[in-house]
């Protein structure tokens, strides 16, 4: 059963508090969390400004999960000049990044963290790029061990598709690394949400949906993008993950404000799940690999 959430780039200027009790008010049962780590002021919802005990018993009491920890993590870092740009070149950005939101994940009872891959570059050829995103990419992702985390990798830059995603995904080899799917970025490189699915199959972690036309975002079904495919076809392959609304308002100042948009898009969504046959989902905590 998928579960309804949506991303706090739609309310940056909400703080934590806002983001619990509005989810809850709206009927969402879970919300991603946008952070850009621990020094960081861009959002005043930003979860590393605030103690974790505090996150967590605001978002208990409001009865809303936090599905996932999103960031901005990537690992595709070229060391240049060698040897000696691994001294000068901060090439450990990604791992330390990511290892800070797993920290912050199990903290307050979140089982994922988002991170990309990004492009191929320097000139490697796709399966150098590959290996070396890979092997940076798991020794983020050890730290989760035995933490109830999971690192969930989304699709974007050089592999903007599942199908291109999935290269990392088989030469990393650990069930602590899955699958976030964006679909429209999938959508633009050409790949259909069941296609997409179809691939990633049991490693799928989120379902990612925004809708825009001509390159804005809109409101929620009023777009160009495959977004009720998409819901529909997360809810027939009956796995439990969160079907995350991202709503673009933290990069364009000149959007309709959250509180217009989310309501409609929380209905919205819950209207695929009955026309998918499916149930409202009950707000507990996501499952976990331990």
């Amino acid at each position: 059963m998928m579960i309804p959430a949506f991303s706090t780039v739609a309310c940056p200027k909400w703080t934590l508090e806002q983001v619990a009790d509005r989810a809850a008010a709206y009927g969402f049962p879970a919300v991603e969390l946008r952070s850009f780590g621990e020094a960081s002021r861009r959002f005043a919802c930003e979860p590393m400004l605030t103690g974790n005990q505090k996150t967590l018993g605001l978002f208990r009491d409001a009865g809303v999960s936090i599905c996932s920890v999103a960031t901005s993590a990537i690992f595709d870092h070229i060391v240049d000049p060698p040897v000696i740009g691994n001294v000068f070149g901060d090439v450990e950005a990604g791992v330390r990044l990511t290892k800070q939101a797993i920290d912050l994940a199990a903290a307050v009872e979140c089982p994922l963290v988002r991170v990309f891959p990004f492009e191929i570059r320097g000139g490697k050829s796709r399966k150098q790029a590959v290996a070396m995103i890979a092997e940076r990419v798991l020794r983020a992702v050890d730290h989760a061990d035995r933490t109830g985390v999971r690192v969930m990798i989304e699709n974007g830059g050089s592999f903007s598709t599942a199908a291109l995603l999935m290269d990392i995904l088989d030469r990393a080899q650990t069930p602590l690394l899955g699958v976030c799917l964006n679909v429209a970025v999938a959508a633009a490189a050409g790949e259909s949400p069941e296609a997409g699915m179809n691939v990633v199959g049991d490693r799928l972690m989120a379902v990612r949906i925004k809708d825009t036309r001509d390159g804005r975002p809109v409101r929620l079904g009023e777009g160009q993008a495959p977004v009720e495919q998409a819901a529909l076809t997360l809810a027939a392959t009956g796995q439990r993950v969160p079907l995350i609304f991202e709503y673009d308002a933290a990069w364009f100042a000149d959007l309709p404000p959250a509180d217009q948009v989310l309501p409609a898009a929380c209905k919205q969504m819950f209207s695929w799940i009955a026309q998918a046959g499916g149930r409202r989902p009950v707000p507990r905590p996501l499952p976990a690999t331990r």
